[in-house]
């Protein structure tokens, strides 16, 4: 099995650099041999979608989704602190498997958590609260009815303040994905695999004579970094742009 691992790409506009680059990345995906494809949340810097109309700009790198899927590769999506209602038209209409909060996967019998990671650090009360607005089911009736031109602006403030209440020292909060993946690991998990810090790490760990991995995956706006698991094993891979 060959899967790979990637988050928080942050997408907005067809014409980053980082968008194009994802895309390059992607396509090179259809002949990689590649099983399963985890995005790990924040793929999009914002999302709303009404009517499965989409925001513009971001129908290309669906497009690319989609020709993976049709290619054989299975994509799952954990949704992440910018992007989340991703069921109704990701899972509904693309038939791509979405997770909300946590997933829970076997990858070669190991058990492996796998998440955005923003739910990792409870203690960021302004943060929690704001979450739980922004999913909420009375928020999501409200964003329905809104003209798709507002929803998009409304969702790019809200992009915005999200950003700025969960800011964290990225060390600081990468420490704390360590702490919180060891109790998982005495649970009984193998794996842990979060995004959100945007620091790119890979730590083996032996356990009570066991191999534990943790794993936080960086970034698509800075690092371009990814995790690749192949045949048993895990590695940090940073894609190589030509320009």
């Amino acid at each position: 099995m060959k899967c790979i691992f990637l988050a928080d790409a942050h997408l907005k506009s067809r014409r980053d650099p980082c968008y194009r680059d994802l895309m390059a990345f992607l396509e090179g995906l259809r002949t990689g041999g590649v099983d399963q494809l985890f995005i790990a949340g924040d793929f999009f810097d914002f999302w709303f979608c009404k009517d499965h109309q989409i925001y513009p700009d971001f129908e290309e790198i669906i497009e690319k989704l989609v020709l993976l899927k049709a290619s054989g590769i299975r994509i799952t999506f954990c949704e992440g602190n910018h992007d989340f209602f991703l069921k109704s038209y990701f899972g509904k209409k693309l038939g791509m498997t979405i997770y909300e909060d946590w997933a829970v996967i076997g990858l070669d019998g190991r058990k492996t958590l796998l998440a955005h990671g923003d739910l990792v650090d409870r203690s960021n009360r302004k943060y929690m609260i704001l979450r739980k607005i922004l999913r909420s089911r009375w928020f999501y009736e409200i964003q329905a009815r809104v003209p798709s031109a507002l929803l998009w602006r409304l969702a790019r403030l809200s992009s915005y303040t999200s950003r700025k209440i969960s800011l964290e020292s990225e060390d600081r909060l990468v420490q704390k994905m360590l702490a919180f993946s060891m109790d998982k690991f005495r649970e009984g998990f193998d794996a842990v695999i979060l995004g959100h810090s945007h620091q790119p790490v890979l730590k083996e760990i032996l356990m009570a004579g066991r191999p534990k991995t943790f794993a936080t995956l960086g970034d698509w706006t800075r690092h371009k970094s990814y995790l690749q698991y192949e045949d048993g094993h895990y590695r940090l891979c940073y894609h190589q742009t030509t320009a």
